[in-house]
């Protein structure tokens, strides 16, 4: 019997080198959450929803303004029919007994009210074009020396301080800036009958008519204007008295009668006159003075 030969056994061929393949996992976005919607307050017992909100309600009556009844409800400062409530939006019956806690009291009279002479060349709100507003101008160092409210001056006494009312970049005189929702109410309310008076200088020639046209019967924007009350106060310049504050009012008024207005400066907001008050400078307005 023949031998058998013996091969050597080859070695297995090495697998070809290859590198992992680099797997991205696949974006997976997060499901769109939408945040819960919150359910609207619910009117108060016996109420509907054709009846106020209670911040509105509690304005009506006079008692503060809405941001403030919000942040008095919100502090649990008042109560209706005897029940505190905290929920902002509830809504209230006309006949509902609301009942303010001495704590808001004694914040509205902590709040103050500033009266500025503006000067020409800053702006009544915020800073436009480059200028500057107001409301800079009531620091320590402006304050008049002759103040008399004898109020001590607090940092907190900026803190929500606002413009209540505006006065043109061009034009100079009393401002009012309170913390006060009700000063603020009662000056810029839709409602507002609080008069402001003027000294406008003026150059061109004022008819009789003219004069009619300025006192009533002008329009501005298609609406027409309330009557005013016009004098000549000197041999150049008008005395406006006005219950509305529309725009550069009174520099459109004197247009549409061939008048050029070179100086405007308001004397006056309701029973407050701007007095002796430098340019410039600030005062508080004192307990027993009304606008």
């Amino acid at each position: 019997m023949a031998p058998t030969l013996k091969l050597p056994k080859r070695p297995a061929p090495k697998p070809p080198d290859r590198k992992p393949r680099d797997r991205k996992p696949p974006d997976r976005k997060p499901p769109d959450r939408k945040p819960p919607e919150r359910a609207a307050p619910r009117p108060l017992a016996g109420t509907t929803t054709e009846e106020p909100r209670l911040s509105k309600r509690m304005s009506e009556l006079g008692l503060c303004s809405r941001r403030e009844a919000d942040e008095w409800i919100e502090n649990g400062w008042i109560k209706v029919d005897g029940q505190t409530v905290k929920t902002l939006g509830v809504r209230v019956s006309r006949t509902a007994k609301i009942e303010v806690e001495p704590a808001a009291t004694r914040h509205q009279t902590e709040q103050v009210t500033i009266l500025l002479n503006k000067p020409v060349g800053y702006v009544s709100g915020q800073p436009e074009d480059g200028h500057q507003p107001a409301m800079v101008l009531i620091k320590p160092e402006n304050r008049w020396d002759e103040d008399a409210s004898y109020m001590k001056f607090l940092p907190s006494h900026l803190r929500g301080l606002a413009p209540a009312g505006r006065l043109d970049i061009d034009s100079t005189g009393l401002m009012v800036f309170t913390q006060d929702g009700r000063v603020a109410k009662r000056l810029i309310g839709q409602d507002s009958e609080v008069e402001k008076e003027y000294l406008v200088r003026v150059e061109g020639t004022l008819s009789e008519e003219g004069m009619k046209l300025l006192r009533h019967g002008l329009e501005i924007d298609g609406v027409k204007l309330k009557p005013a009350q016009v004098s000549w106060a000197n041999e150049d310049q008008l005395r406006f008295a006005l219950r509305e504050g529309r725009k550069r009012q009174i520099r459109r008024m004197c247009e549409m009668v061939g008048l050029v207005v070179t100086g405007l400066k308001r004397v006056r907001t309701g029973g407050v006159p701007l007095g002796s008050l430098p340019v410039g400078k600030w005062r508080y307005l004192r307990k027993g003075e009304k606008f």
